[in-house]
């Protein structure tokens, strides 16, 4: 296991079992971001990076009982979590790092990804493994529950002119990465970039 793994790991395994404690009110901004993917009834949908699977009820409303819902974490700690809040209902949880997805290429219809990029070791790498399992024309959300500026203060940070998430970074790493961004919100409330798959 490289060593970005591991920290991912330790960092979210030490914060599992409180984090819905601690982000009590994401609810509704889950579902407002998956209603904006465009997802249909018997579609195929990753949440990738799901953490305890906040965004996999919504999903699961979204693609109705034809559809699949697939939830992958790296860390153990948050599938459990996720478990014991019922979310595996929802769809099926997968112990699984996005750089190397078990999944046929060209499977899925969408991935939805809450807060995954700035976690990601290698961004234009694994975001190439995701269009690699979302067939063509199919959509790519990047979610956060609050905006790049209200989170940099809710971390004591400054932004930064290489914020990933900040959009002249974000649009050409898309792009190379096989996506076509199509919207671009980053609001105090939400942060929202919606690709859809090229060719």
């Amino acid at each position: 296991m490289s060593d970005d793994h591991t920290h991912v790991q330790e960092f979210f395994g030490s914060r599992a079992a409180d984090w819905d404690r601690r982000f009590p009110d994401d609810g509704p901004a889950y579902a407002a971001a998956v209603a904006e993917v465009g997802l249909r009834p018997g579609d195929r949908v990753l949440d990738a990076g799901c953490g305890t699977g906040r965004a996999m009820p919504p999903l699961r409303a979204a693609v109705g009982p034809s559809g699949l819902v697939l939830g992958a974490d790296l860390t153990p700690a948050m599938l459990q979590a996720a478990v014991r809040a019922g979310r595996d209902r929802d769809g099926r949880l997968l112990l699984a790092d996005v750089a190397a997805l078990p999944l046929r290429s060209r499977s899925l219809d969408a991935v939805f990804a809450a807060g995954l990029i700035a976690h990601l070791p290698d961004p234009a790498g694994n975001l190439r493994e995701l269009a690699r399992v979302v067939r063509p024309g199919g959509v790519l959300a990047l979610f956060h529950p609050i905006g790049r500026a209200a989170l940099a203060a809710r971390q004591g940070r400054q932004l930064t002119p290489g914020d990933l998430r900040a959009e002249p970074n974000l649009r050409p790493l898309l792009a190379g990465s096989g996506w076509n961004t199509t919207a671009y919100i980053d609001e105090d409330a939400r942060f929202l970039a919606l690709a859809v798959r090229a060719g």
